[in-house]
């Protein structure tokens, strides 16, 4: 009876069971204590994942220095070179993180991720040591559920956070019953009285059956345990397999030469477009020069898209500005199959039967490598002239001077500082007219309409889509005055997924798990150095020629009162402008193919080219 007693309270080397050694032998009330303390932390943690990433970061560092001391008293059933080298690298990294709290808030997924590969090397040591079959399986499957999950931390950092947060909470949950439980076992135990003679042995064959059975069940769960382990690991890779699959791809075109052009507007290359072309027409991408938002050398993309049957001389321009689609390179539009479609641009068929030629620009930064503008006026609108500039190199394509902007949403914006730098930047091109549907036109007065409430995960995105590319285009714009601490990776991470792809799922997971215990962002994004930068990039004018904006009064995104305050402000300062609101219209209503207002897009845009006299100015009404 005292050898088997000995044997089950020798100690074993696995690591995943390390932690609870450090309370055995400990009173049942001080067991107790600890398990209620530990339950409640681990449900708080897990319903509550993301509110406080200090905490969260203490939490770690704390667990590894735990977890390294454990190893290190784990007994004689480890070696003992196991013991001090995976022990010591434990308590190293749990004390770095610690010491190092204010600059290891950013690096916590790696470091996440280093701690999870060494667990993996730990556990695979446990599963080649001594041990029980069952314990040596479960140890090769937590080791290799550790690895995955530690190469996969790597690959998604802001989504790293919000998964190790609820894995600690559920951990310290396990930790909390299992010391709850011994409590109780340790309070009943000491309340038995022993008894005698043949009672005695009858209790103690009693006893050493339902150990047996009890190691049975054991063995079993441990069985299923590791199956389960092996199966969220298996499927945590399948999923990092089809979120990668699903994100665009930039191929080889959009890397500029060595060499380029120092000019603006200067084509680098052309090549043919693998999405859908329209009926009646072809469609050329191309590489040209621009200047971005601060005014140095740069690189963008484009589409081309030219009539099969075009009347003899120089054909008039239509410049496409695309909304939103995200600020990552591979958010390009013409990297998407539908991009040269009605479905992408507005009275596509229309302008196309008539002759136009259709430039679409990707703004750089998307499609080629550079800083995406998203709402910084001037380098949108470089790239969308340099656009049409480069297209009058392209063979075949004969391009008139005249030109018209046409822009939704974000490409509203691009659309009305194009037209408004044009004279300057580029006046060797004839801008005839700005229409404009739905517009971004104010980026300051929408910063502060929509942070007004609570941030949900869509708007946490788009916020991110707008405070990196200023942050990383003025030095005058910190990140860190307006995110939470220890965020700007979860933030940076949003902006490297576009909408149309199956990652912007961790995108929208890991907003969820900020957004539901605290704000991501805590700055005022309408004061200090960003709200001056975003007042610098409202379009002010003038302009010398007709304005067509148009907007429909269910607009999920941009507020119509926002758009109705624009138009009066244009009418204030002088100009002709045409507006007309869409009811029962959502955001994007007014440019899809059954809009009523492109018979009205198209008709206004006609008279522009031909410089009719027809009815321009609703500032009256």
């Amino acid at each position: 009876m005292g050898r088997m007693i000995r044997e089950a309270h020798r100690p074993t080397a696995r690591s995943w069971t390390i932690v609870p050694r450090l309370v055995r032998g400990a009173p049942p009330a001080v067991l107790a204590v600890a398990g209620a303390l530990s339950l409640l932390a681990g449900l708080l943690i897990v319903t509550r994942p993301l509110t406080s990433l200090f905490l969260l970061t203490v939490y770690v560092g704390l667990t590894a220095i735990f977890t390294g001391a454990a190893r290190l008293l784990s007994g004689p059933g480890s070696a003992l070179w196991s013991r001090v080298v995976f022990g010591a690298v434990w308590i190293a990294l749990g004390l770095a993180i610690l010491v190092g709290l204010g600059r290891t808030l950013e690096l916590l997924p790696p470091l996440i991720a280093v701690l999870l590969l060494l667990g993996g090397l730990a556990s695979i040591y446990d599963a080649l040591a001594r041990g029980r079959v069952s314990q040596r399986v479960l140890a090769a499957a937590w080791a290799v559920a550790q690895i995955v999950f530690g190469i996969l931390a790597f690959a998604w950092p802001d989504v790293t956070v919000l998964v190790v947060a609820i894995v600690f909470g559920v951990r310290t949950i396990v930790f909390g019953a299992t010391l709850l439980v011994r409590a109780v076992r340790a309070f009943v135990a000491g309340s038995r009285t022993v008894p005698a003679g043949d009672e005695g042995k009858d209790a103690a064959a009693a006893e050493s059956a339902g150990r047996r059975a009890r190691a049975g069940w054991l063995a079993a769960g441990r069985y299923a345990l590791a199956a389960l382990v092996l199966a969220l690991a298996g499927g945590g890779w399948w999923a990092n397999s089809w979120l990668a699959d699903g994100a665009p791809v930039v191929d080889a075109f959009y890397d500029p030469p060595a060499l380029v052009p120092y000019e603006h507007g200067r084509l680098i290359r052309v090549g043919d477009f693998a999405g859908q072309h329209p009926n009646g027409a072809d469609v050329h991408r191309m590489l040209y020069t621009t200047r971005d938002a601060v005014g140095q050398p740069a690189v963008a993309s484009a589409l081309v898209i030219v009539p099969d049957e075009t009347p003899p001389g120089a054909r008039p321009v239509i410049a496409w500005n695309h909304g939103t689609t995200g600020v990552a390179r591979g958010c390009a539009p013409s990297l998407r199959d539908a991009a040269a479609t009605k479905w992408s641009i507005p009275a596509l068929d229309e302008a196309i039967a008539r002759g136009w030629i259709v430039v679409a620009s990707d703004y750089s930064g998307q499609g080629a490598p550079g800083v995406f503008p998203y709402l910084i006026g001037r380098g949108e609108a470089r790239s969308s002239l340099d656009a049409v500039l480069a297209a009058r190199e392209l063979d075949g394509v004969p391009l008139s001077s005249r030109t018209v902007a046409w822009g939704h949403s974000q490409g509203g914006h691009a659309a009305l500082w194009m037209s408004q730098i044009a004279p300057d930047y580029a006046p060797e091109i004839d801008m005839r007219g700005t229409a404009v549907l739905a517009p971004a036109a104010d980026p300051l007065a929408l910063a502060d309409e929509l942070t007004e409430g609570d941030a949900g995960a869509l708007l946490s995105i788009l916020i991110s889509w707008v405070l990196v590319p200023y942050a990383d285009t003025y030095d005058d714009v910190d990140l860190t005055r307006y995110i939470a601490p220890g965020a700007e990776a979860i933030v940076r991470e949003m902006t490297q997924r576009c909408p149309s792809e199956p990652g912007v799922i961790v995108s929208v997971a890991a907003a969820l798990g900020v957004a539901e215990d605290r704000p991501l962002y805590v700055g005022d994004l309408t004061a200090g150095a960003l709200g001056d930068r975003l007042a610098d990039n409202v379009p002010a004018g003038p302009w010398n020629h007709p304005l067509l904006v148009a907007w429909g009064d269910e607009d999920e995104v941009i507020p119509p009162h926002l758009q109705q305050e624009f138009v009066d402000r244009l009418c204030a300062q002088g100009e002709r402008v045409r507006w007309l609101s869409y009811r029962g219209y959502d955001h994007l209503a007014t440019l899809l193919p059954r809009s009523d207002f492109l018979p009205v897009l198209t008709s206004w845009t006609d008279a522009r080219l031909s410089r009719t006299e027809t009815h321009v100015d609703d500032c009256g009404r």
